[in-house]
């Protein structure tokens, strides 16, 4: 005997909701697992370094640690070990703010942009790969349908 699917439109839309939310989340933490493994194989980089990296790619002139950290949403704490690891192996370097002696600017190095934009390059095949299933309709879609949930998010 089939098994009959459970009736959506009888559903409050508190639990389409809530359904949705666990969707996205398995569906982001699939992506994310996967990168993380991928990095760590390829590369013995961790998804967090990825990150600060790629922030610092996007800003030559520099961030503050802080503006890392909020960008990332993540500590000061956790943003300082990965900074002091990528200065020890010359991939970045601290510069003094002029206007504020006790400031400092996180950069890439020369040698920092280049190897970040090798493995950027790799990332990005490595999304596409992944998210491959799905045609031009289909990410069109989501990401008008994801942007309205972050501005109501957001605002």
């Amino acid at each position: 005997m089939a098994q009959r699917k459970p009736d959506i439109a009888a559903e409050p839309l508190s639990k389409e909701r809530l359904r949705l939310w666990l969707k996205l989340l398995k569906a982001s933490s699939l992506i994310e697992d996967e990168l993380r493994r991928r990095l760590r194989a390829d590369f013995d980089w961790t998804l967090p370094r990825f990150d600060v990296m790629s922030a610092l790619a996007r800003t030559p002139d520099g961030l503050r640690m802080s503006e890392i950290s909020k960008q990332l949403r993540v500590s000061n704490g956790n943003v300082t070990v990965i900074v002091d690891k990528l200065v020890k192996e010359g991939l970045a370097l601290r510069v003094a703010v002029p206007d504020d002696r006790r400031a400092q600017l996180v950069q890439l190095t020369p040698q920092g942009q280049t190897i970040f934009a090798e493995h950027a390059g790799v990332h990005e095949a490595w999304v596409d790969e992944m998210l491959g299933g799905l045609n031009a309709d289909d990410i069109d879609g989501m990401i008008l349908r994801l942007d309205h949930l972050t501005k109501s998010l957001e605002g």
